[in-house]
This record gives structure tokens, C-alpha cells and sequence, in this order.
């Protein structure tokens, strides 16, 4: 008997299609940042309906170049959110900036808009959110309590999801995102901020600049290498032609395990309530047992993780600043099952087996 079909968390999704741009680009003589990576651009910002995005080098130059726009530095504060990758975090540590842990809501794993006001103070320079699992975080809320402190928002689960609110969106392409560029990103700046923002993303200098020596000009603000290139981009132009239909099926899934699985919720097992908004990036369960869990999903089959752990435990990481009851549950309790476009029906079913058969394995 052949071994039983594992149904992956993540996969990587290539177009069919991507052979011969990428081709071209890799034997044009020029693979750089450039038209590519301007037309990439272009088709970033009509399927987002956004202007002033830029294209870098990762999602985590991004953020990176945000709280540079924003002036942060050491000394200062920047409120966020521990259930995230540490490159959320890690930019703000990196600038001699302090952390400053906000709660999260215990039932999605965002950042807690009552809380983030708890923790504002004179030093506060930034405020960074992340929609988790491509949930998007209470916008409304946050820029009212903000009053004028710049967001930052980590979308990198979040690609596609409709009601992001960051002053600066920040995007990553790496690759088991909705879209991958292999590695990349993208940030969508304040119409104020783009030039220098487009400036900051290849050392301070223009690009456009008519000179054949761009290195004559006077860099007025040092920068960054944090610029795309040619091939990457090509990947991400490829990939951009199918992300519709990646998306509809991520939240097809998500729609089918919440009308399968509904009827299943206990004190042992919960769902993420239904929101349209989603790109459903992450179908995170909160179970009572975890360890049980995991051990039954893979005796199924099926691959499951917290994907991310929560930040302040790191000892890189140690801030503290007060008791956290909506992380302490969250990071508790929180699991991920597959939800992706690559699954099929014989998979969902599998799924949902699995969770079905370990919810009534807790009832007897």
C-alpha cells in the first residue's frame, strides 16, 4: 500500500505560465530594478485600487522603511503586537526603538484597539498592527485612539483583504504568501511620503534622474537597498494574473470549514467567526488540548501549526510591560489547519473529518 496523501499547510504557488517572462527577463541583459519591476508596480496598484506603492526587496525592508518614514529611533516607543513573525518586531529593536506590547482579542489574535490606547505615552512615534491570518484589524477604532500617531500595518497575511487602514501598508511576497515574488514586498506610503520613500528605497538616489552617472547626485538623506528587481518582479506579474482566483478559493475554504464545522464548537474546540473581509491567509482553531490535537491532525494527515509563537518570550524580545490575558490565551490556544487554494474537496473532507472525529473523541 502506497502512503497516505498528507495534506501540506503551506505550498508555493507558481503560474504555469511563468517560463517565458521570466526567460526573457533572466537573458535580457538586465535584471536589476527595472521595467519589470516599474510594470509590476503598476498592476499592484490597479488590482489594490492604491496609489503610491514601491516594491522592495522583502516584506520585512518594508517595515523597516515605514518607521523610518515615521522618524523612529532609539529611545522611542512603538506600540505592537507580540503575536506576530519577529520581523514585525524585530525592525523596531533593530532602530533602538522599545516595543511596547499591546493586548490582543483573544477570539481573532488582532491587536486590541482598547488596549493600544492604554499604551500610548509621549515617547509613542508608531503604532504597528497585523492583520492575522488576513483578518483585517478595527481601523475606525485604532486611527480615532491614534490622533495623529502614524499605523503601521503588517498585511502580510493580508493580501487581497478588503478594509485596510495602515497609514503605511506593508506587504510581503515570500513564498507561501497569497502571491509570491519568491521573496519581496511591497509598501503603500501617505501621497506626502512616496518620493521620499522612493528616494530612501535605493541608497537616496533617483533612478529617473536623466544623469549617466547617478552617483554625481548629493544624497540628501542616506537609504537603503531595499529595492525589487527585474526577476522577482517577473515572477510576481506572472502570479498576479491568477491571485483572484487563489483568493476566492482560500475563502471558500474558510466559508466551507465554518458551515461543516459550526455545530462543532465547544469549551474544546472553537472557529474563527465568519468575515468577508478576510484573504484567509491562516484557518486558525482554538482548542483546549493542543498537543492532543496536533498529534491527532497528523495521525490523519494533515498538517497543522501556530505558524508564529508570540514575540516577548524571545529573550531578543524581553520587554515587559504588563500582564497580556488576551496573548496569553490566544498563543494557548491558537492552531492552524490547512485552508488553501491548493486543497480539494477530498481534502476539505478529510479536514474536517479529522476535526470531527477529535471533537468526538473529547465528548466520550
Amino acid at each position: 500500500m502506497g502512503e497516505t496523501k498528507r495534506i501540506e499547510l503551506f505550498k508555493v504557488y507558481m503560474s504555469r505560465h511563468i517560463g517565458d517572462p521570466l526567460g526573457k527577463t533572466l537573458f535580457s541583459g538586465y535584471i536589476g530594478q527595472g521595467q519589470q519591476v516599474d510594470a509590476f508596480e503598476v498592476e499592484l496598484m490597479k488590482f489594490l485600487d492604491r496609489e503610491y506603492l514601491l516594491t522592495t526587496c522583502s516584506g520585512t525592508a518594508a517595515l523597516d522603511l515605514a518607521l523610518h518614514l515615521c522618524g523612529v529611533g532609539p529611545g522611542d516607543e512603538v506600540v505592537t503586537t507580540p503575536i506576530t513573525c519577529t520581523a514585525t518586531n524585530g525592525v523596531i529593536v533593530r532602530r533602538g526603538a522599545r516595543p511596547v506590547w499591546a493586548d490582543v482579542e483573544h477570539y481573532t489574535g488582532n491587536i486590541d484597539s482598547w488596549d493600544v490606547a492604554k499604551k500610548i505615552t509621549p515617547r509613542t512615534k508608531a503604532i504597528m498592527t497585523v492583520d492575522w491570518g488576513g483578518r483585517p484589524c478595527n481601523y475606525e477604532h485604532l486611527r480615532a485612539i491614534a490622533s495623529g500617531i502614524p499605523i503601521i500595518e503588517d498585511a502580510a497575511h493580508a493580501f487581497g483583504a478588503d478594509g485596510l487602514g495602515g497609514d503605511y501598508i506593508c506587504f510581503s511576497f515570500q513564498a507561501i504568501k497569497h502571491l509570491t515574488t519568491v521573496d519581496g514586498g511591497a509598501i503603500i506610503t501617505p501621497r506626502n511620503q512616496y518620493k521620499r520613500a522612493k528616494l530612501l528605497r535605493w541608497y537616496g538616489l533617483d533612478r529617473e534622474s536623466s544623469s549617466d552617472f547617478r552617483c554625481s547626485q548629493d544624497i540628501t538623506e542616506v537609504g537603503y537597498k531595499y529595492h525589487m528587481n527585474d526577476v522577482c518582479a517577473s515572477i510576481g506579474r506572472a502570479n498576479l494574473k491568477d491571485i483572484s482566483d487563489i483568493l476566492q478559493r482560500h475563502r471558500e475554504n474558510a466559508t466551507f470549514f465554518w458551515e461543516q464545522l459550526k455545530d462543532y464548537q465547544s469549551n474544546d474546540m472553537s472557529l474563527p467567526t465568519p468575515c468577508e473581509a478576510s484573504s484567509w491567509w491562516l484557518y486558525t482553531l482554538q482548542v483546549r488540548n493542543r498537543t492532543d490535537f496536533v498529534q491527532h491532525m497528523k495521525d490523519c494527515g494533515v498538517v497543522t501549526s501556530q505558524v508564529h509563537a508570540r514575540n516577548d518570550k524571545h529573550t531578543g524580545f524581553c520587554f515587559p510591560n504588563g500582564p497580556l490575558s488576551g496573548v496569553d490565551h490566544f498563543d494557548a490556544h491558537q492552531i492552524n489547519i490547512p485552508v488553501g487554494w491548493w486543497l480539494d474537496r477530498q481534502d476539505r473532507d478529510k479536514i474536517v473529518g479529522a476535526v470531527k472525529s477529535w471533537c468526538d473523541g473529547r465528548k466520550s
